[in-house]
């Protein structure tokens, strides 16, 4: 069976009484015309876990009969909008029984779920009334929908209550003034708008819930060490959770995302670790290094071939071309090998143990008698021995050295980044300064590293037996161009560090 359809849903809410009436919108002003559909009548089952996992990350899952696009939906937040979008992923009825839910779905899941199964948990009867709104060239732009819905107690009716939805058509119309005119309308006859979906309304006031991870309180520097651990934990696992379901359809720049939270989580660890137990960090360092290791694969061969195809470009045409097709062939097949190695890691046992290690880990963390003393107290030092550690490895670095003791600073580098990236929630400004410098650093000396990685991948496709003289030719021009570029990225980072100092030495954490 084919994967699910993907669907963006840019939609409002609005809650009505019994006897609302809907205002004259024909009378606004760009409105082309409205036109009745017919009633719709739709039955739906709602699927969660026992303590309303999904519901709680403004999930739902469903199956629903009768309408147009009857089928499994599965509804997903967009990250970074507050325009009522959401991505809704179908499937057929065929896909799953009742009571069962599709593989594929239940499989993008799988981080929010982890141990526990779905189940039916509302059953929804709506007897649905549309309107197309038409804009002035007659186009169908808007879809009003005024729903009675019932809620279902076996076969009786234990509630009902009456909503109407305004959905763009059209992804110019989400942002439209005839979008904005018809809410408006809807707004001055008392409508009054809605945020949770009808489900949630079933299931009850849990559903309104945070999720299993809560997002983060404001910690300040007086506030207990352990505060600022929770709320650092807290902050990267819920990114690691919700770009694991991005990884897992495969959206842009999700592998790379999924490793950064996987990071930050390994090395807040690792610079907390004197307030930390030992064991329990050690074991969540262990398995986030585990699958970051299995998703390297994944990013590293998309680095290189987005970095080679740029390189190729400094070429003349024709051996430009002949390089871009061999790195194309070859990194191609290996980069769906790559994914498929990942995917296959995602699905394992150890990995389902991780996701449950790390929510349980994250609500409980397991801290030292440290953890008790005041953020200004401790976490200054943990900082400082970060940069510590990044200094002496900087000060052992050649201009014309191998590259093994830069990737090592690069190493040391993220670490400090990532150490005062944990801290600045707590201080703010005083340290954001040295926070953008280490990230300028890890930029230049990641750029430094893939350059270098970018020489080994060329040299071992030149040894590729199937390779011609001229395709050999035009890879030597590559290697030949990220040996240059390796050597001026060292030049910058000579320049860069001084700065790098500076902000280091300006950076008074005690003072915060």
């Amino acid at each position: 069976m084919d994967g699910p359809t993907t669907y963006r849903e840019i939609e409002r809410k609005f809650r009505v009484h019994a006897m609302f009436r809907m205002p004259a919108l024909q009378d606004i002003a760009g409105m082309g015309g409205l036109s009745e559909e017919p009633t719709r009548n739709m039955t739906a089952v709602y699927y969660d876990t026992a303590d309303l996992r999904l519901f709680r990350w403004k999930i739902t899952l469903r199956r629903r009969e009768g309408g147009p696009d009857e089928g499994w939906h599965l509804k997903l937040p967009v990250d970074d909008r507050d325009d009522g979008a959401r991505d809704e992923l179908q499937l057929p009825l065929s896909a799953g029984k009742a009571g069962r839910v599709p593989e594929q779905l239940a499989d993008l899941l799988t981080a929010l779920v982890r141990d526990q199964p779905l189940m039916p948990m509302a059953t929804l009867r709506t007897e649905r009334n549309p309107l197309l709104v038409q804009d002035e060239s007659g186009s169908a732009v808007l879809e009003i929908v005024d729903d009675l819905v019932s809620i279902m107690d076996g076969k009786n009716i234990a509630a009902r209550f009456r909503e109407i939805e305004v959905e763009a058509l059209t992804p110019s119309a989400a942002d439209g003034k005839l979008m904005r005119d018809v809410c408006d309308a809807l707004l001055a006859a008392e409508a009054i708008p809605g945020t949770s979906s009808k489900a949630a309304s079933a299931v009850g006031p849990r559903a309104a819930d945070p999720p299993d991870i809560p997002a983060p309180q404001r910690i300040y520097p007086h506030d207990p060490a352990a505060a600022a651990i929770r709320a650092h934990l807290a902050r990267h696992a819920r990114r690691f959770l919700m770009q694991d379901v991005r990884v897992r359809r495969d959206l842009p720049d999700s592998v790379h995302q999924m490793r950064v939270a996987a990071r930050r989580l390994r090395s807040g660890l690792q610079a907390f670790s004197p307030l930390v137990d030992k064991n329990w960090s050690k074991h969540l360092r262990t398995e986030l290094g585990w699958i970051a290791k299995e998703l390297g694969h994944v990013r590293d061969t998309e680095v290189m071939i987005d970095r080679l195809n740029e390189r190729t470009e400094e070429l003349e045409s024709r051996e430009g071309a002949l390089a871009r097709e061999t790195v194309q062939s070859v990194l191609g097949e290996e980069i769906i090998d790559a994914r498929q190695h990942a995917l296959t890691a995602m699905r394992s046992d150890r990995y389902r143990i991780l996701l449950v290690d790390l929510v349980s880990g994250v609500l409980e963390p397991e801290f030292t008698a440290r953890a008790e003393g005041s953020c200004q107290d401790v976490l200054p030092k943990l900082v400082d021995k970060a940069w510590q550690s990044l200094a002496q490895d900087v000060a052992k670095l050649h201009f014309d050295g191998p590259a093994h003791p830069w990737h090592e600073a690069r190493i040391r580098a993220k670490r400090a980044r990532y150490a005062t990236e944990a801290v600045q929630p707590v201080f703010g400004k005083p340290v954001r300064r040295l926070t953008s410098a280490l990230s300028e650093v890890t930029e230049l000396l990641g750029d430094h590293q893939d350059a270098h990685v970018a020489q080994n991948t060329l040299a071992n496709l030149s040894k590729r037996s199937n390779l011609d003289g001229e395709a050999g030719f035009a890879l030597g021009l590559l290697y030949a161009l990220e040996i240059e570029y390796e050597l001026s990225l060292r030049s910058q980072f000579r320049r860069l560090w001084p700065h790098t100092v500076k902000a280091k030495k300006q950076t008074k954490l005690g003072d915060a």
